[in-house]
């Protein structure tokens, strides 16, 4: 399912930084978080509709928190989630196939994995720590074009989501973006927003990336 490879940017090293996202990338969080919705739920007696939050993961919490509460009460709430977050959602996570290997790959060429996510930084810690997934660093609290900002101090070639704002904050930072259909944006939606490659999941990744080093 992989597009061709793309050519590199220029100035890119022969030991890349690949970025990742997390949240359906890396992992699948979605048992997790529906767990801490119903929960949350619970707690503030407000409906939450968690089978449909957790359809479209990817934006930052507050606008899916928007949905359920009122202006005023955002704020509050989201920081009430975010505390909860770590009783209800992180045992139920499990990494995504491929996930492990991914990270792997890019080792194995001496480059460095980061992770580049929307979710609170410590939760997305938490995350993984709890599946053994060492990346060499974890940046939080930046979505879409924002992702850029840590692509590009961390300097990484190529960033890899499964959402259309992955692929924006690839393309802000001058990245290759590779994008996985294993979210809520499909093959065809992510080809649309600019994707230099789709793949069906993170198992097909060490592949495209050998050949990616290798042309370049």
């Amino acid at each position: 399912m992989a597009n061709a490879t793309p050519p590199a940017p220029s100035g890119r090293t022969a030991a890349p930084t690949v970025g990742f996202d997390l949240d359906m990338t890396l992992i699948d969080s979605r048992p997790g978080i529906r767990a801490c919705y119903l929960a949350l739920a619970a707690r503030t007696g407000t409906h939450v509709d968690a089978d449909l939050a957790v359809s479209r993961l990817g934006p930052p919490l507050v606008e899916e928190i928007a949905n359920w509460f009122p202006a005023d009460r955002v704020d509050e709430v989201a920081d009430l989630y975010r505390a909860m977050y770590p009783e209800y959602a992180i045992t139920p996570t499990l990494a995504l196939p491929g996930a492990p290997e991914a990270i792997a790959a890019v080792r194995a060429r001496g480059g460095r994995a980061i992770v580049v996510t929307a979710k609170y930084e410590p939760n997305a810690k938490l995350h993984l720590a709890h599946l053994g997934i060492e990346p060499d660093a974890v940046i939080g609290d930046l979505w879409a074009e924002q992702k850029a900002l840590a692509l590009r101090e961390h300097g990484a070639s190529v960033y890899v989501g499964d959402h259309t704002g992955d692929v924006r904050g690839a393309r802000t930072a001058g990245a290759v973006s590779v994008a996985v259909a294993t979210g809520p944006c499909d093959a065809a939606e992510l080809r649309e927003a600019g994707a230099d490659a789709v793949l069906t999941d993170l198992t097909e990744f060490p592949r495209w990336f050998s050949d990616y080093c290798s042309d370049n």
